[in-house]
């Protein structure tokens, strides 16, 4: 039975990437073995030190090293001890460089912030499907920015764009007969803003959503005098709260989140 052997993964990251990729390796061999991870390599003793032990244990080495000097180092020391070293990220690094006809940034750990990114991103939309239309009032507190306004006024798909931007948004209903939630008036008022739209506009999108539904464009729904009245209500809440507003009449939804990131941000 082959021996066990101890394979040494050193990289200027957490090592991640490398032991993914000689784990895959390995799976093609019936071989046991051991794995010590090495992260955080910044000078040139740490590859000493792992580049005696290898020897001492007759182990092999995979690492992932962007600076090119450290990477240099390592691959010309294996080679004079006689010590089998896997470059793993060095020829893509290489390659690339010729294809893209530019240097590489040479920052360890990109690969990990890019996921922590994506990650963020996608609790973000998450969190704008959980509090959406005011399922759950407990998300107000949590939210990076809350949106109020009447119905039809695109709170839901300002939503999501901002929960791209990995912006967790809570959205709440403003309707005359329903009190708003009380955490809408203890929340930071600069998280808050208020979605305005001129009375004819929102008939109009009122009138093609009933359409759609496939029922008639008479009721109540789409009353102007209906929609004077709630619109009268959302001023009096945005009053009360103090919270700034934006005119979504006539606007994308990618132009109307500008503007919300323009005021938040400011």
């Amino acid at each position: 039975m082959d021996s066990k052997k101890t394979v040494f993964i050193l990289s200027d990251s957490v090592g991640e990437t490398a032991e993914l990729v000689i784990k895959a390796g390995l799976s093609q061999f019936y071989q046991d073995y051991e794995i010590q991870r090495i992260p955080y390599v910044e000078d040139t003793k740490t590859i000493d030190d792992a580049l005696n032990r290898s020897k001492d244990e007759d182990g092999i080495i995979g690492f992932t090293l962007v600076d090119p000097k450290l990477r240099n180092y390592l691959n010309e020391k294996a080679s004079a001890l006689d010590i089998e070293a896997i470059d793993i990220m060095g020829p893509m690094l290489q390659a690339m460089e010729r294809v893209f006809d530019r240097q590489p940034r040479l920052e360890p750990g990109l690969v990990h912030k890019l996921d922590e990114d994506y990650f963020k991103k996608v609790e973000a939309i998450e969190f704008a499907v959980k509090y959406d239309d005011g399922r759950d009032p407990r998300g107000i507190a949590r939210a990076d920015i809350i949106l109020i306004g009447v119905s039809r006024t695109s709170k839901t798909p300002l939503s999501q764009f901002l929960a791209h931007k990995r912006l967790k948004v809570a959205n709440i209903p403003i309707v005359p007969e329903v009190e708003p939630p009380e955490e809408l008036f203890e929340v930071d008022r600069s998280k808050c803003i208020g979605l305005r739209i001129q009375p004819e506009k929102l008939n109009d999108i009122r009138k093609e959503r009933l359409k759609a539904l496939g029922l008639g464009d008479q009721a109540t729904y789409a009353n102007i005098k209906r929609i004077h009245q709630e619109l009268d209500y959302f001023d009096k809440i945005v009053e009360r709260i103090g919270c700034r507003v934006v005119n979504v009449s006539n606007k994308a939804v990618e132009e109307t989140a500008n503007q919300i990131l323009r005021l938040i941000k400011g």
